[in-house]
């Protein structure tokens, strides 16, 4: 009996000194909670003195309410550059906005792509680089030879199409990095929560890209990740088909997304701006180049 109780004793301490380590490892960059969806603090009763763990105030729509909750650590990537090519051109100040929050710059090229050799200049001084497609393919072999040296070299690359035909460049580029693509003409407008058995739509669990959140906007009209073995689902959309997709290999990242509506119709919806902050704190790769 001795011996059982110093074995139990024993692997109690392992499982405490394991879960210290772990929380050791957290990269500076991120907050506490990363990597949670429903977010629980200490909380300690002034009448009893007892410390229980409350599930903290959520937003209209049930997510954790604070930048506090976010991956990121506000302010956590000043002097970061995002760089965007922006095929499409809405309007972009909402997302733009949200990102400023965690440090990180934009670089936004609209309409037409720059020569290769200026977009190259470009992504020597930016930590990401995000493509918004259109309906017609603009992008060169020049252009996809010097994004595919970027993304070699480990520096993250955010790929958002839509709907059918707004994915020309998407797909040209996607098959060139990972072999990803997107199709179809879905409709959406809908809050999905988090996925699991009992349902088809929905969010992955406990990916860093989530913290935060239990509900987020699935985007007006959308297309649909096809299955890639590369390719890790982010988000099903209501109807259960892939929209949002990661690629985590080598100490490379990409995000594959067919919502790009997400970024300028009904921002307040659910989630869209921490889910925005988010992946560009995961796209920086503090794992594979340091704080």
């Amino acid at each position: 009996m001795k011996n059982l109780i110093k074995l139990v004793s024993i692997a109690f301490i392992i499982v405490i000194l394991g879960n210290f380590g772990m929380s050791q490892n957290v990269p500076k960059a991120y907050n506490r909670c990363a990597g949670t969806n429903a977010v629980y603090e200490d909380v300690k009763d002034k009448k009893t003195g007892r410390v229980e763990s409350v599930l903290v105030e959520s937003d209209g729509h049930g997510n954790a309410q604070g930048n506090q909750y976010d991956l990121a650590v506000d302010g956590a990537f000043e002097g970061q550059t995002v760089t965007v090519l922006d095929l499409y051109n809405f309007d972009f100040t909402n997302t733009e906005t949200a990102l400023k929050e965690k440090g990180f710059s934009v670089y936004r090229f609209m309409n037409a792509p720059p020569s290769a050799e200026e977009l190259k200049e470009a992504l020597d001084k930016s930590c990401q680089f995000w493509l918004i497609s259109s309906s017609t393919r603009m992008l060169t072999e020049e252009h996809v030879k010097v994004i595919k040296e970027f993304f070699d070299a480990g520096h993250g690359v955010y790929i958002w199409g839509d709907n059918d035909p707004y994915y020309a460049d998407v797909n040209y580029l996607a098959e060139a990095l990972f072999g990803g693509e997107m199709l179809g003409n879905y409709h959406g407008a809908n809050v999905v929560g988090l996925k699991d058995k009992t349902n088809k739509s929905g969010l992955a669990k406990s990916h860093l890209i989530t913290t935060g959140l239990q509900f987020v906007y699935e985007g007006i009209t959308i297309a649909s990740i096809q299955d890639n073995q590369s390719l890790k689902p982010l988000i099903y959309n209501s109807e259960g088909n892939i929209v949002a997709a990661t690629y985590e290999n080598n100490g490379k990242r990409a995000i594959l997304d067919g919502g790009f509506t997400r970024l300028y119709v009904a921002w307040d919806e659910a989630g869209t701006g921490r889910y925005v902050k988010n992946a560009a704190a995961w796209l920086v790769n503090v794992e594979k180049f340091g704080e």
